[in-house]
């Protein structure tokens, strides 16, 4: 994604997240965290539409939980760390997590 697409700035911290429900599932890193939404790795297939609940968990040792809606996905090449990388937006954020979001970014 070319970053004159992006309308948040994005955080470059330690935040991990999984699928809610799903506490055998490894933590998996986040990348690039914004207001708007995340990369994430992920292996199993999604597609763009998708909506998903993740729990994050934030570098204060915070989680927050959310719902995200896929925008896009890439396949990995074979080898990588997961199979696709996967690009959501924020759909359902309470507004107290949203604050607590935007916080951290602003710290960063």
């Amino acid at each position: 994604m070319s970053d004159d697409r992006r309308r948040f700035p994005r955080l470059q911290a330690a935040v991990l997240c999984r699928p809610v429900g799903k506490p055998l599932y490894g933590r998996r890193q986040a990348i690039d965290v914004s207001e708007g939404g995340m990369r994430l790795f992920a292996d199993d297939r999604q597609e763009s539409g998708d909506r998903l609940e993740l729990e994050l968990f934030l570098p204060d040792q915070s989680e927050l939980i959310c719902a995200v809606e896929v925008v896009w996905v890439e396949e990995l090449p074979q080898g990588s760390a997961a199979r696709y990388d996967v690009g959501v937006k924020f759909v359902e954020v309470s507004p107290s997590d949203r604050q607590r979001l935007a916080t951290l970014l602003k710290s960063e």
